[in-house]
């Protein structure tokens, strides 16, 4: 070999893809192909083939792309933040973040969709809850939210739902964060709301359907809401409370003061910056509005045994099922950085916090007070962390606060704001005090005379995360087990394949995932002033060009923070591209039947009205029913959602067909990209013929699912859309045309999991990017080959091939033999498998995607499983087992089955290890199968007593 070749640039592709020359060859002849581009040639229309390279550059060696990366970071200046406004510094006990964000069992594990195998990290998400209850006085949490500016327009939507108020007006506390008056200026318009801006004294002098306070207000400032709280509610109105969680700690709940709804950002608690997420929102509700709350709440229930067991519990509120009807179109939450917020409460339990909270306002009056005695002006009296002072050399001490390493915010005028947080050191403190001041502090004599500038009606008094587990695990000996105990308890992707159709489930790369934690990402304000987010932005840019390359697109906004949120950012570019053009009748959304339901869901909250488009037998776009429909509603039509490859796992045939019928009735084509996995390299959205396409960065581009988020879901446009970006009102984002609003709390998201992606692409290179998607094709079509002998294949496309997953319709054996996919779906658990997607997008199917990422050994256990259980059905179908008591219904066997009485028709060893290869590597069940109507008829969403987990 040449030294070069020695070097081999292309190390990474085969890291990345698990089967390997010989075995790709293999799984060729069992799939009846010669090669890989013969394979292509038949899934793949031939006038979207795209036909040459990538615009990339070539693949490069994992160190040297993380050197190259680090390069880049060093771009970036990290300054001490005391800017605030809902973004702080934070200590993430090293605990967790080693234990937790940095580990595979706890970020390659899926939406706890099957809750037998998710009981860990249900139980922390539990303890998210519990601890969003405690802290805001009120009965339900759900699971998490996007972000504290998307929770906050959740919230006004879901006060419109409850409230029995005639009004269209919304009220708004004007001393709200502006990042978060952003987005609800955007979500208010489509939904044909009016927001009225004003103090909270002059709530109650108008009609509202609902009203959001600040507590804190962004200033700082502490008022007590009760009063305005009342009026509002007297007249019918929902108030919401959007409050500060480590302020909680100290002050007066949101409940305490009336409010119905409390919602914020969890970041404080043990989260990075990451120049703005991702972060998990608390959204915290009283219990009559729990049919009506959007996003994910975790139940308890119990299982088979009778054992106190988890899920997601109100189930059928999720988009997929409700489609239009749902109440919003959020369908992930941010699991990972909620886990971590809620363990940040569990390690420190309430005595940790309120001193980190203690200090946090001692610091804060200690300032005001120095600063006050050597005659500075202070804008409040009243506060918890946030001193803004006023003072005529204001740009001096600004300036020379930067030189010193601090960065401060600027109010305008003379005015400065301070805010401290749990990183902030007694050092800090003196050398702010020496910078407002001009004079060195003693901080011990400041102490003593310093008063605290909380108002006595304002200090919590009421106790909170009186649970036991925020009560026990406070060494790091039993921090550390508790969270194995709990990592011990899912089923991740460091374990075995998550087959999940639609979710492409693929490796998630340790040379991806180290940049995430470096501080100089991990570290940065979204606010910090543009010249030390240099890195960050050049880092972005590099994504941009990598996508913009790869769908063809002529611009991407990396603003959307999941999938939906994508969704909603394409619609919202095409709403405002038909408006500036004089065509705001176009209203109508034309949405095929088998697509996700976030569509519809999303397209009703843009207040279009949603048509839908027929399928055919063979699961494709109907063409004949699209083009009538498009004529039907031609002055009207403004977008067709679409899906490509299909929901079906198919690459339509007639794409460019459809996306010209819409544009032809000046429509325009909105393209999912969910199943991008199966594009990349081989064609691009842009070519195809769509105007604007979000990407999945958690599926396609190795970003990991986090047990249910983060996300980002940027989306691509073309040029006569770019004007349209969401743009930001404290951060502008560069590629963005002033006065548009905001979709997300974040100029860029989350930003600080695009290293994922950004090192992903540059160590695949061009030719990697397309080997991923024709070993994704390979795979899918050979798991469809090996898996059509025991089940039937339910749609291909028109030369018998799928794309990048299947779908494997189990309808004809439950009609013959009783066993429906819920049984196949948990059998597959004893099997040492997550099940694929359940019934979507058919009723009674279960939705297979491989990925290019497994190994075909991996591929074969799968199949081995599956055709296992084919025999059990058959057994269950010829008598030899009963219906009601056979391995299939009685799964999953769990860790109580394997001693007591046994009294199956089955031996032990059949349920617990039906294959040799299970023995090896046994992956247990914690729980039974869980009763899920019982879960919802006694709905406890809170952490229950701790014998009950034992």
């Amino acid at each position: 070999m040449s030294l070069s070749e020695l070097f081999n640039r292309k190390e990474f592709l085969a890291r990345h893809i698990g089967p390997s020359d010989a075995e790709r060859s293999e799984m060729m002849a069992v799939v009846g192909v010669a090669s890989i581009d013969e394979l292509v040639a038949q899934t793949l229309p031939a006038d979207i083939r795209l036909n040459r390279k990538l615009e990339l550059p070539d693949p490069m060696p994992e160190a040297e792309a993380l050197a190259a990366l680090k390069v880049v970071a060093a771009k970036n200046v990290v300054n001490k933040s005391f800017i605030g406004q809902g973004y702080y510094p934070v200590l993430t006990p090293t605990v967790i973040l080693r234990n937790l964000l940095e580990n595979p069992g706890w970020y390659t594990a899926y939406t706890p969709y099957q809750a037998e195998i998710a009981q860990g990290r249900l139980e922390a998400l539990l303890n998210f809850q519990q601890m969003a209850i405690d802290l805001t006085g009120l009965e339900l949490a759900n699971a998490s939210l996007l972000d504290e500016a998307t929770a906050a327009a959740e919230a006004m939507a879901m006060a419109r739902r409850v409230s029995k108020a005639k009004s269209g007006q919304f009220f708004v506390d004007s001393r709200v964060l502006p990042q978060t008056l952003d987005v609800m200026r955007t979500r208010a318009k489509y939904f044909g709301f009016e927001l009225v801006l004003g103090h909270p004294e002059e709530a109650g002098n108008g009609e509202y359907f609902g009203a959001l306070f600040q507590y804190p207000g962004e200033a700082g400032d502490l008022i007590d809401l009760t009063p305005h709280i009342a009026a509002v509610k007297a007249k019918g109105a929902v108030a919401v409370v959007a409050a500060d969680i480590m302020a909680l700690v100290a002050l007066k709940s949101p409940g305490e003061m009336g409010a119905d709804v409390a919602i914020g950002n969890t970041q404080r608690f043990g989260v990075p910056m990451g120049f703005g997420g991702p972060h998990a929102a608390y959204f915290a509700f009283k219990d009559e509005m729990k049919r009506s709350a959007p996003g994910r709440i975790i139940g308890v229930s119990v299982d088979a045994k009778g054992k106190t067991a988890l899920r997601m519990a109100l189930q059928t509120r999720e988009q997929h099922i409700r489609r239009e009807k749902a109440n919003s179109n959020i369908c992930t939450s941010q699991v990972l950085l909620a886990n971590i917020a809620g363990m940040y409460a569990v390690y420190h339990g309430p005595e940790g916090v309120k001193r980190i909270a203690a200090r946090i306002h001692r610091l804060a009056a200690i300032f005001a007070h120095a600063v006050k005695t050597a005659g500075g002006k202070l804008v409040f009296d009243r506060f918890f962390d946030t001193v803004q002072v006023e003072l005529p050399k204001a740009d001096a001490v600004y300036q020379a606060a930067l030189a010193a390493g601090y960065n401060l915010r600027r109010i305008g005028g003379n005015v400065l704001g301070v805010a401290f947080h749990e990183a902030a050191s007694e050092a800090d403190l003196a050398r702010l005090i020496e910078l407002f001041t001009g004079k060195s502090a003693d901080i011990a004599t400041l102490d003593a005379a310093a008063a605290d500038a909380i108002p006595a009606g304002l200090k919590r008094e009421s106790a909170f995360m009186s649970h036991p587990v925020f009560n026990t695990h406070h060494s790091e000996h039993e921090m550390l087990r508790y969270m194995k105990k709990l990592e011990s308890r899912d089923l991740a992707m460091n374990h075995s394949m998550i087959s999940l159709g639609s979710c492409t489930m693929k490796l998630n790369a340790t040379s991806e995932m180290i940049p995430i934690t470096w501080p100089e990402f991990a570290n940065m304000h979204p606010f910090a002033p543009r010249e030390q987010t240099v890195g960050y932005l050049e880092m972005i840019a590099g994504l941009e060009t990598q996508l913009r390359a790869i769908t063809g697109f002529d611009i991407i906004s990396m603003q959307p923070n999941s999938g939906a949120q994508g969704e909603y950012a394409g619609l919202l570019a095409i709403s405002r591209y038909h408006e500036l053009r004089g065509d705001s009748q176009r209203n109508i959304c034309l949405i095929p039947r088998s697509a996700h339901g976030t569509n519809p869901a999303t397209a009703q909250m843009m207040n279009m009205q949603v048509v839908v488009v027929d399928c055919d037998e063979a699961g494709n776009v109907d063409v004949a029913d699209l083009k009538a429909k498009a004529e039907q509603h031609s002055a009207q039509l403004a977008a067709l959602m679409i899906t490509y490859p299909s929901t079906h796992g198919v690459f339509e045939q007639p794409i460019r067909e459809i996306c010209e019928i819409i544009h032809q009735h000046g429509g325009q084509v909105y393209m999912d990209g969910a199943n991008l996995n199966a594009q990349v390299g081989l064609c691009r959205p842009a070519d195809i013929g769509a105007d604007v396409s979000h990407m999945n960065l958690h599926k396609t581009f190795c970003i990991p699912h986090g047990g249910g988020g983060p996300g980002m879901g940027p989306i691509g446009l073309k040029a006569h859309l770019a004007p349209f970006i969401a743009n930001h009102v404290v951060a502008s984002v560069p590629t963005a045309q002033p006065g548009q609003t905001a979709v997300s709390a974040a100029p860029f998201g989350s930003a600080s999991i695009l290293p994922i992606s950004y090192m992903y692409i540059a160590m695949m290179g061009a030719e990697g990017m397309k080997q991923a998607t024709e070993n994704a094709l390979l795979s899918a079509n050979y798991v469809a080959t090996r898996l059509s002998e025991h089940f039937p294949v339910l749609y291909t496309g028109a030369n018998g091939r799928v794309a990048h997953e299947c779908i494997i319709d189990l309808r004809p054996l439950k009609a013959a033999s009783g066993v429906t996919e819920v049984d196949v779906a948990k059998r597959l658990m004893d099997y040492g498998f997550h099940a694929p997607t359940m019934s979507f997008p058919v009723p009674g199917t279960l939705m297979i995607e491989p990925t290019e990422s497994e190994p075909k050994a991996e591929l074969d256990r799968f199949i081995a499983a599956m055709a296992a259980i084919r025999q059990e059905i058959e057994q269950v179908q010829n008598g030899a087992w009963p219906a009601d008591n056979n391995p299939l219904c009685n799964a999953p066997h769990s860790k109580a089955d394997i001693a007591g009485d046994w009294e199956r028709p089955y031996s032990r060893e059949t349920g617990l290890f039906p294959l040799p290869y299970v023995l090896e590597n046994k992956f247990w069940p914690s729980v039974n199968r869980i009763d899920d109507v019982y879960g919802d008829r006694n709905l406890v969403c809170s952490c229950p007593s701790t014998d009950s987990y034992a």
